[in-house]
């Protein structure tokens, strides 16, 4: 009798345990583009996530292939521009929103050196399909020396992308809403809580620091602020303008405008000092009243040279890291996702630029 009854119970926490190809810890850019690699190759998943705003959910989601300081590019933009388009295309196939915005950046010139600088640069071969070489005057900002386009840029829809995937998640039962619990992960057993699983990916952006797996990894917080601003006087173009900073419209009357870069304010709260920054930005080519509406930050995972860090635990091979998307953690996240999946299943080594071995 005894027997028979442990063997129910072994019975019945047998069949509550779930198993799953893949557990994706974190719900940021990198988390959510995985997920789409997922999803595309028909692999069982759950991606835990509290449904906190992480920093790419208040990210300003620009797709942008320049660098608009120097005027010039980066490692596979167009690589990373072009796949994309591919995976947004294959996103909306299963949300049915399309949440790419045809808003091109114009970069407003400070002087007549800038203008001949980007001419210049055009004619590279790398930047020839990114710098248009015919300027343009925008309407209601400063543009004396009027702005240069930067053709293949557009805006993501950030809050849509983020609402329509979890949307997804939640009625196909891919979505754990609540923290992950380090202490009940059984890695060598592939066993956390009642899920057993093949593989775990940990996306977790500056949060990785509390990770006892990762949490030596070189990731740096890059912390950003940006305000929503009612504008007296609109902006006609639905275009993104950039000076210092990106504005653009965001609906309901406001715009976007920011963000800041700051490496030493670390704190959990607003910064005076970069709201200011941010206010005299802008009105430094918006000659017309506004008014602040909203400030909010984030804090953005950056690795020193600049590329993400991308690979396995040396002790244990089920689990990975993916993160350091930095600035640009639309591309990055969307790009390297698929480097990612294939070097898990079709064992294809990472590029040793993103790979987490070159810091061994």
């Amino acid at each position: 009798m005894i027997f028979i009854q442990n063997l129910s119970i072994f019975t019945q926490v047998f069949f509550i345990m779930r198993n799953v190809d893949y557990i994706i810890v974190g719900d940021g850019y990198a988390g959510l583009f995985l997920a789409h690699q997922l999803i595309k190759n028909n692999k069982s998943f759950v991606i835990f996530s509290e449904g906190r705003k992480s920093a790419s959910q208040v990210s300003a989601g620009i797709i942008n292939p320049v660098v608009l300081k120097k005027f010039t590019t980066f490692w596979k933009a167009q690589e990373q521009i072009d796949f994309l388009k591919e995976s947004l295309k294959e996103i909306e196939s299963y949300t049915g929103e399309n949440y790419l915005i045809d808003a091109p950046i114009h970069r407003i010139f400070h002087d007549e050196n800038e203008q001949n600088l980007w001419l210049k640069k055009s004619g590279n071969e790398e930047l020839n399909q990114f710098l248009d070489k015919n300027f343009d005057r925008l309407n209601i900002v400063k543009n004396d020396f009027l702005t240069g386009k930067v053709n293949q840029s557009a805006r993501l829809n950030v809050s849509g992308f983020f609402a329509g995937l979890f949307n997804y998640f939640e009625k196909n039962n891919h979505w754990v809403k609540e923290k992950f619990d380090y202490s009940k992960l059984n890695a060598s057993e592939s066993v956390y809580k009642d899920f057993t699983f093949k593989n775990i990916i940990f996306c977790e952006g500056m949060g990785v620091k509390d990770n006892p797996y990762f949490s030596e990894i070189s990731v740096n917080p890059n912390k950003g602020h940006h305000i929503k601003v009612k504008l007296s006087q609109p902006i006609p173009e639905n275009i993104t303008i950039k000076k210092k900073h990106f504005l653009f419209p965001t609906g309901n009357g406001l715009y976007f405008y920011g963000g800041t870069y700051d490496r030493e304010q670390l704190h959990h709260h607003i910064d005076d000092s970069a709201v200011a920054q941010l206010v005299k930005g802008l009105s430094e080519f918006y000659p017309y009243d506004f008014e602040v509406e909203e400030v909010q930050f984030g804090f953005r995972p950056t690795v020193k040279d600049r590329r993400p860090i991308i690979g396995r635990h040396a002790d244990f091979n089920n689990l990975y890291v993916f993160n350091g998307l930095g600035a640009r953690g639309i591309l990055n996240g969307c790009y390297f996702s698929r480097d990612l999946f294939r070097c898990i299943e079709e064992n294809i080594p990472l590029h040793e630029e993103v790979s987490l071995d070159r810091f061994k």
